[in-house]
């Protein structure tokens, strides 16, 4: 597999090029930004190619664990986290 890498600018300047390039071959975009690597374009179907199997892995472990509870997000279990740790540590 080639990697396209491209600078973040051709996002704005050229995106016709770039939503071409990663619907025709399937595979990610890299762009960089001052020469370092910035962030990673991907068509929703290689989101999703990514992302359902651990999704259904995670939905499997609920139900063998016999829970119906909700998820909770990122923010919620660190805010949890948090408000266990004592503040003052004499």
């Amino acid at each position: 597999m080639m990697l396209t890498i491209k600078p973040v600018s051709d996002l704005r300047n050229r995106y016709p090029e770039i939503e071409r390039i990663v619907h025709e071959t399937g595979q990610p975009v890299f762009l960089t930004k001052n020469g370092y690597g910035s962030m990673v374009l991907m068509s929703l179907e290689q989101y999703a190619q990514l992302t359902e199997p651990l999704e259904s892995k995670l939905d499997e472990a609920d139900r063998q664990a016999g829970r119906t509870t909700v998820r909770l997000s990122h923010e919620e279990v660190f805010a949890a986290a948090k408000a266990r740790i004592p503040t003052d540590a004499q």
